[in-house]
């Protein structure tokens, strides 16, 4: 029996309609933070790896949401955003199993480490499709005038997710066990998402918009929405230097909280979302997005003159700050630029932007740990999000 009926997913404030369907996001993102702050430092000190491959052992997941996104929006425009979550959670489900086994294979290093990579690419290709399917469902139950506020939850429980996951994945990791705590946080990984699984088969579906004519292949949608994802793009490096660096950054410096300083990313994030939202209906996107970026690399810069932990959190937090609403900001602009029957590939298109900086961003700057040291690291990131900033200027006075 389904817990809300078509006519039952319509009554109520729109945010209790938006919130049963975003809490399988939560869930996906719990996923993802629980691993955050213990892979890299699994794959460098516990296995042996380098630090790019640690890098890119985080980015992984990021260039696997990439490679996904175009199916996951199709998936959503053609068959319902109810089938595509239900896919997703399923597969971040394999995604768990396969990183309890890398944790117990970790006396493997070889081993470990491709189930480890297994374990990446599907949580990856999973993210795609919930994500973009809740995203999709909640547009569905509250209608696209509130496209706004449906990206920004989805936002919440995004970082949310992550700031909750990972001081209580570091913490099990922790913990001595015979496998090592990686296989514990690959279990509750794994049962998280078995339990929205079964939940969000439970939930009424909202019907696929009716096509007026053959949809827009991805790449004309990818055109369309190229100059605010650009903006994306250049602000994701960011949190992709927070996400894959991090916690190395502390370990190279001896010091303790690199989960701490996730967590205070994950909650700056979401208390601005809270917060500012509703600036983007009130002042534009694009003026949002030009504050949010200047705060972003205000918290870069920070991180990198900083000299101790206090000076770190800080940091992490302020670029948290910053980052929380370039993706709302951007995305309700990008997502205009199409009809509704392509709205999920709109989505889809603009999504790649992060994907495909955070993805790069790991190994990349992995390599600039490796030859400059990690003053440079933080320098780089920042020239990105000012880079960000000067797209912005120019989107401000393109004509419409």
């Amino acid at each position: 029996m389904r817990i809300m009926t078509g006519q039952q997913a319509s009554s109520g404030s729109p945010t209790r309609r938006i919130l049963p369907v975003v809490l399988f996001n939560l869930l996906c993102y719990i996923d993802i933070g629980l691993p955050m702050a213990v892979i890299p430092v699994f794959v460098h000190q516990v296995l042996g790896y380098n630090t790019v491959l640690a890098g890119l052992a985080v980015s992984l997941q990021y260039l696997a949401t990439f490679a996904s996104r175009a199916s996951a929006g199709r998936r959503a425009d053609r068959h319902g955003a109810k089938p595509t979550v239900v896919a997703g959670l399923a597969i971040c489900t394999l995604s768990g199993v396969a990183l309890m086994l890398s944790g117990v294979m970790l006396h493997f290093a070889a081993l470990s480490i491709g189930l480890l990579i297994i374990s990446r690419i599907l949580l990856g290709i999973g993210e795609s499709w919930t994500a973009t399917g809740a995203i999709m469902w909640n547009i569905g139950r509250v209608g696209a005038a509130r496209t706004a506020q449906v990206i920004s939850w989805n936002g919440v429980t995004s970082y949310g997710g992550i700031a909750l996951g990972a001081p209580v994945g570091q913490l099990l990791a922790g913990l001595p066990l015979p496998y090592g705590g990686l296989t514990v946080v690959g279990l509750l990984s794994a049962g998280l998402t078995l339990f929205g699984f079964v939940l969000a088969r439970q939930y009424a579906p909202v019907p696929p918009v009716s096509a007026k004519g053959p949809p827009m292949s991805f790449g004309a949608v990818f055109m369309r929405v190229l100059p605010h994802g650009a903006v994306l793009a250049c602000g994701s490096v960011g949190f992709g230097t927070i996400s894959a660096c991090l916690a190395l950054f502390y370990a190279h410096n001896n010091w303790n909280g690199a989960a701490m300083a996730l967590a205070g990313f994950g909650v700056s994030f979401m208390l601005m979302r809270f917060i500012f939202a509703r600036q983007i209906d009130r002042h534009g996107g694009l003026i949002v997005a030009l504050v949010s970026l200047l705060v972003e690399t205000l918290g870069l810069l920070v991180l990198w003159r900083c000299t101790t932990v206090a000076g770190a959190a800080l940091g992490a937090a302020l670029t948290g700050a910053g980052f929380s609403l370039v993706f709302p900001a951007m995305g309700v602009l990008a997502v205009a630029r199409v009809g509704p029957e392509n709205r999920g590939a709109a989505l889809g298109a603009f999504s790649v932007f992060l994907d495909i900086a955070v993805g790069l961003s790991g190994p990349l700057l992995g390599l600039v740990i490796q030859t400059m040291g990690y003053g440079a690291l933080f320098v780089v990131s920042a020239l990105f999000t000012l880079a960000g900033v000067g797209v912005t200027i120019v989107l401000k006075f393109l004509p419409r």
